[in-house]
């Protein structure tokens, strides 16, 4: 899509949303709750005992933070990471919601182009799928610093480490796994999903794919079989996925829901309150 959008006019306040508009990644801190980036919201939402809240908000300003919030992780201090493919940048944010960006300690340093996902390493490095062609998974230091080109993947979206720290990468319709000298594997090829966002492992080694036109959340075993786990209704395009406990998250943009799916693969949408 597009990241051409109309400015809002400089003078005046912008409007706060006061509920979804477009959520698109999500991602679980045990103690502070779940964090969601909305796309069109411009902003990262909270949601701890059911309550939905604005945690940052950025600008429908272009090339400004949170301007085209695309990805959220937690980093390995509970910090609140997302990844902006209009300000081509990752930003931590503190507890009060400010950001702070990672790769570019001056403007004219290289950053950071589409960050599609991030996924954490034992060494609480950031690892970044970046969907700019040539198309590139980047490591960017915990403190911040230069991104470091691991590996050259076409169209990666999605990311995980495994409990053996292998990185896997939704990589146009294939799901990938990298080995330790980074050498790609296909888990499952072309021909089985339709359009993959995002992946999660459990601690047993299975896959858990979002493909959004298919509204389908797959589920890949060891043996590299998907089986269509949840499929349908009420998902519409399911998007993004992370695990809180041993439920698997959902959050799917058109349906402008958070859903949750039991162990047994019953999906119920995750009823937010909102307001004071």
């Amino acid at each position: 899509a597009s990241e051409a959008q109309e400015q809002p006019p400089a003078d005046k306040p912008e409007p706060r949303p006061t509920a979804l508009v477009y959520p698109i990644s999500i991602a679980v801190a045990p103690q502070q709750g779940i964090f969601v980036a909305d796309l069109n919201g411009h902003c990262v939402w909270q949601i701890k005992e059911q309550k939905l809240s604005l945690f940052s908000f950025g600008s429908r300003r272009f090339r400004t933070p949170l301007n085209r919030v695309r990805c959220v992780e937690i980093d390995a201090q509970g910090k609140v990471l997302a990844g902006d493919t209009g300000a081509r940048e990752v930003y931590r944010l503190d507890d009060a919601g400010k950001t702070t960006g990672l790769t570019r300690q001056k403007k004219e340093d290289f950053g950071i182009g589409m960050p599609m996902d991030m996924t954490i390493d034992r060494e609480g490095n950031v690892l970044v799928a970046d969907l700019e062609r040539p198309g590139h998974i980047w490591k960017v230091p915990a403190a911040g610093g230069a991104p470091e080109r691991l590996v050259r993947v076409n169209a990666p979206r999605g990311l995980a480490l495994d409990s053996e720290q292998r990185l896997w990468v939704i990589s146009g319709r294939k799901l990938l796994r990298f080995d330790a000298e980074y050498k790609p594997q296909t888990i499952v090829d072309e021909g089985t999903f339709s359009f993959p966002h995002t992946v999660v492992i459990d601690p047993a080694g299975t896959a858990y794919v979002a493909d959004g036109y298919k509204k389908t959340i797959w589920k890949v075993p060891a043996d590299g079989k998907p089986q269509a786990w949840v499929q349908g209704k009420p998902l519409v395009n399911p998007v993004g996925l992370a695990w809180q406990g041993k439920q698997l998250l959902v959050v799917d943009p058109r349906a402008k829901a958070v859903f949750q799916i039991s162990n047994e693969g019953k999906l119920s949408p995750l009823e937010l309150k909102t307001g004071p």
